[in-house]
């Protein structure tokens, strides 16, 4: 059976974004890996790690953050196209709005 494909770029983003908390929430598999990074940096991992069991799981809510601060900037830019396609439309309709303002 074909997978149904996203009807929207936002609900795409909702499932990638779903994924992420999900993962994060109930571990999902962990596959080892080796990355290299500048000293300074392994430093600066070190000195917040406290909080944190290790290293790993340091990189993994970093790296998770940031996966999820670039759906929610995919999202926005998404939003803000949407917004300058009908922006005519709504200064329409917001200028209409006005008009029925009352002075006080």
């Amino acid at each position: 059976m074909k997978s149904r494909e996203p009807k929207s770029f936002s609900e795409l983003s909702r499932k990638r974004l779903d994924k992420v908390f999900f993962l994060g929430y109930f571990g999902g598999m962990k596959v080892k890996t080796s990355i290299t990074l500048s000293e300074d940096l392994l430093k600066a991992i070190d000195e917040y790690t406290g909080e944190y069991k290790n290293r790993s799981e340091f990189i993994e809510n970093a790296v998770r953050a940031f996966i999820i601060n670039l759906i929610r900037r995919q999202q926005d830019s998404r939003d803000l196209e949407i917004i300058n396609q009908h922006a005519d439309y709504l200064n329409r309709e917001a200028a209409d709005v006005l008009t029925y303002q009352v002075d006080l």
